[in-house]
């Protein structure tokens, strides 16, 4: 079966929690082809396996080599793999019957692919979702099991009460959207910064500015505005990386993107720097 039969199929399994991004009505998968509402709006799978049900196209400041970037620090050089790991066990814990873990942000899928690789259960079915059409594509070639969308979070084409658990993962979050297509008894995987996080890279790329530091209280503040946190746990340890993934971490970290390239030598040196990574996780329902 080709790549895209096989996401057709994998988005069959769950269609009926799918919906029309255009018209909001059910949604059905014909001849493991497309997409299709009964109003005849009409979403193909690409021949890579990923679906685009974007109303418009939309231009980001994501390219290739960002995302490239991110599936090597992801997944090759497991910078995450701890927070991975705990993820996987808030999951597996409340996973008892046919669910959906959707990624909201799920750039080029590496997070999900890997958290949802740690987690055996038959019955949980990963989306991910980005409206950057790159990391969606990439995300596609890369991993199978998973249904690869590009999309809007403003708009996610899910009914409401679709999904078990929603994964957001250092990416923005739409928290109305989430309370409506969340289940009764599903949570929101909320991954924040800690003040700590990449602290070396805030350290000698903007010393002596207002970038060197780092506090995550706005994000808490509107999270707790929508949602009810049930739980909060803190993550925090340290990854040695040689200087090829010191590269690609001020490639793909917004706190690289204006670093010029002597910068970037200085940073990644001969490598071996110890970085630290320090991460919220916070456990919300809808009340």
């Amino acid at each position: 079966m080709k790549k895209k039969e096989k996401s057709a199929s994998a988005a069959q399994s769950i269609s009926g929690k799918l919906r029309c991004p255009y018209c909001h009505e059910r949604m059905e998968v014909k001849a493991l082809k497309s997409l299709v509402c009964i109003n005849n709006h009409t979403f193909d799978f690409a021949k890579q396996g990923y679906v685009n049900m974007l109303k418009k196209a939309v231009n980001t400041q994501y390219d290739d080599a960002l995302f490239d970037a991110r599936q090597r620090i992801i997944s090759d050089a497991g910078l995450y793999a701890p927070v991975h790991d705990r993820i996987a066990e808030i999951i597996m814990d409340r996973t008892t019957e046919e669910s959906l873990l959707f990624d909201a942000g799920s750039g080029e899928g590496s997070h999900l692919n890997m958290i949802q690789n740690k987690i055996s259960s038959e019955t949980l079915t990963g989306i991910g979702l980005d409206i950057s059409k790159e990391g969606v594509l990439m995300a596609a070639k890369n991993y199978d099991g998973q249904v690869w969308i590009v999309g809007d979070l403003a708009n996610p084409p899910f009914a409401d009460g679709s999904c078990r658990f929603i994964l957001n993962f250092l990416s923005p979050a739409n928290y109305s959207e989430f309370k409506r297509i969340l289940t009764d008894d599903g949570i929101i995987i909320k991954v924040i910064p800690g003040t700590n996080y990449l602290k070396e890279l805030r350290t000698e790329l903007f010393s002596n500015t207002e970038e060197s530091e780092y506090e995550n209280n706005d994000t808490l503040d509107l999270l707790k505005r929508n949602v009810t946190v049930v739980s909060e746990e803190r993550i925090t340890y340290s990854r040695s990386l040689a200087a090829d993934s010191l590269k690609d971490l001020i490639s793909m970290s917004p706190l690289g993107w204006h670093a010029d390239e002597e910068q970037v030598k200085a940073f990644a040196g001969e490598g071996h720097k110890d970085i630290t990574v320090d991460m919220h996780i916070v456990i919300a329902v809808k009340e």
